[in-house]
């Protein structure tokens, strides 16, 4: 497989990136929440200057797609006026934070949000790698505990813990203010690590060839104090919840029509899981492209946006990930990836299938940039789903 280019940065509005089908612009909702007035204005914004399609990232954010650069300048001047920008490019990227949907009016998880941001934005800010995150997650199931994020503040016992991820332990906060400054404070101790490399560096690989033990005694004092409570990842089903409604989407994309037709249904929550909350809702809305059913074949099947839409993608990815969806197996997952970076999952799954110049090579519990077991062009895996879905042969040398 070709090597792909690793940016070592995500997109954002101030910076955006540019892909196949024009610049890619990221939304990140404050709170992880868009009320009505500002989805309607993203919509008719994404309409107006980009191709009409959108995307949910698996960082919880809103991807606008197909501007071109012409009309940048007035996407911002929109976004602005709608509240949804930083002041620069570098506050922006900071402001990495992703919010649990299962929050309650009242609760701590707004005003834990609101600090972090305000320290974050602060002139003393860490400087921190491109793809550096939070997580706010003070709900009972802590569903953000398998998401992607650095440092993570959830509920722990008799108050607010904060830990960084791949550590068990963290220090317990009594107040929202409180959390927020020991997240700045771990965060700042990240950066004197000396881990970050050419603008990388990820909490969980710190200390990643050191035994538990020995990794626990090289965290600051104040974080080896308190055990995180035990936490299942598991992906939350599609349907009614206390909050509201979560919709699903196939591969995580929108039309402008569809978001601002949600957003006449209630103010939405953005989730790392490519669905959307709508708050209040009590049933299923009948619109067009929306997964409502909690085990629909396409919820079975991650794809990134594939060629001609990513300058990177090797082949397009996802015709072929609908026509295998039906074929795998209850409870697990196919991953169609363009290229071996893998960025519409960065996690094993079960199957996965990589773009290369020769067809798609083939892989078994394995990211993108794993070792395949055999290779196979997109018509033959339609014609013969059992290419992929029977067990793998030994590795082909």
């Amino acid at each position: 497989m070709s090597a792909p280019i690793v940016q070592g940065w995500c997109p954002g509005a101030l910076r955006p990136m540019m892909s196949g089908d024009g610049l890619v612009v990221r939304v990140r909702p404050r709170g992880g929440r868009l009320t009505t007035v500002q989805a309607k204005g993203i919509a008719a914004l994404a309409g107006r200057h980009g191709n009409g399609l959108l995307d949910l990232s698996n960082r919880a954010n809103l991807q606008i797609r197909g501007v071109n650069e012409a009309g940048h300048p007035a996407l911002i001047d929109g976004l602005r006026a709608l509240g949804c920008l930083d002041d620069s490019a570098e506050a922006e990227a900071r402001r990495n934070i992703m919010v649990g949907p299962f929050w309650a009016a009242g609760d701590a998880t707004q005003a834990v949000y609101a600090a972090l941001e305000a320290g974050l934005s602060g002139t003393n800010a860490p400087k921190l790698p491109g793809k550096f995150g939070f997580s706010i997650d003070l709900s009972p199931q802590n569903a953000l505990c398998g998401a992607a994020a650095d440092i993570r503040i959830e509920a722990g016992n008799g108050g607010i813990l904060v830990r960084g991820d791949g550590f068990e332990t963290g220090a317990l906060a009594e107040c929202p203010a409180e959390a927020a400054a020991l997240a700045l404070a771990l965060a700042h101790w990240f950066t004197q690590t000396g881990h970050i490399q050419n603008g990388r560096g990820r909490m969980a690989t710190l200390f990643a060839g050191l035994a538990p033990a020995a990794r626990h005694a090289c965290l600051p004092a104040a974080f080896q104090t308190t055990q995180a409570l035990p936490a299942s990842p598991a992906t939350p089903q599609i349907g009614p919840c206390a909050q509201g409604y979560l919709l699903g989407f196939a591969f995580g994309q929108m039309t402008a029509q569809t978001l601002a037709s949600l957003a006449d249904l209630g103010d939405l929550r953005l989730t790392p899981w490519r669905m959307v909350l709508v708050e209040g809702l009590a049933t299923a809305p009948t619109l067009p492209s929306l997964i409502t059913a909690p085990h629909d074949p396409l919820l079975r099947v991650v794809a990134c946006t594939g060629a001609p839409g990513c300058l990177q993608a090797l082949a397009p990815t996802r015709a072929l990930a609908v026509a295998l969806a039906a074929h795998v197996p209850q409870g697990q997952t196919l991953h169609v990836s363009g290229c071996a970076k893998g960025c519409a999952m960065p996690a094993p799954a079960e199957y996965t299938l990589v773009a290369t110049t020769n067809g798609f090579a083939a892989l078994h519990k394995a990211t993108a940039a794993g070792r395949p077991h055999s290779t196979h062009s997109a018509a033959d895996l339609m014609a013969n789903p059992d290419l992929l879905f029977e067990k793998p042969n030994a590795p082909q040398l």
